[in-house]
């Protein structure tokens, strides 16, 4: 499955790229967010309860930045287990450019999973991961206090 999208945020590149990298900021902006903390250079575990209609199951998982450009682009490599749902796997590449005193971000990511997630159905599980992702950077705005409107 694949999903994405670009955002500008009405804010310097420098303040975007720490706030992609400060676990508060995650943590409030996050959907469903139980927990997320750095457990490296690279690395965070993050717990997450994820709103598949009338299930709601939780993933303990880890990510890990790849890649890393400082202030530019990362890749992010992300691992969960759902129980007896089964795993899923998602790689998501994150760029950040200036648009004049604004940030461009542009944000593609792959994902799959196995078990009992893929019985829910590859379009429910798409549309969930695409709401996630919009709802992300609509309070990634919020807590950062600047706008963030998706680029069509």
């Amino acid at each position: 499955m694949q999903f994405g999208g670009s955002y500008l945020v009405a804010a310097p590149r420098p303040q975007v790229w720490q706030a992609l990298n400060d676990t508060q900021v995650l943590r409030a902006t996050i959907p469903g967010c139980r927990s997320i903390d750095w457990t490296g250079a690279t690395t965070l575990e993050l717990e997450i309860q994820v709103n598949l209609g009338l299930m709601q199951p939780v993933f303990a998982g880890e990510l890990e930045l790849r890649d890393v450009v400082a202030a530019e682009r990362y890749t992010l490599v992300g691992r969960g287990r759902g129980g007896l749902l089964g795993k899923a796997e998602a790689a998501a590449d994150i760029v950040l450019s200036d648009a004049g005193h604004q940030t461009r971000l542009v944000f593609t990511a792959n994902g799959g999973a196995d078990g009992g997630i893929m019985k829910l159905g590859k379009s429910l599980i798409g549309n969930s991961a695409q709401k996630v992702i919009d709802g992300f950077f609509e309070r990634f705005g919020e807590a950062m206090g600047v706008e963030v409107s998706p680029i069509t």
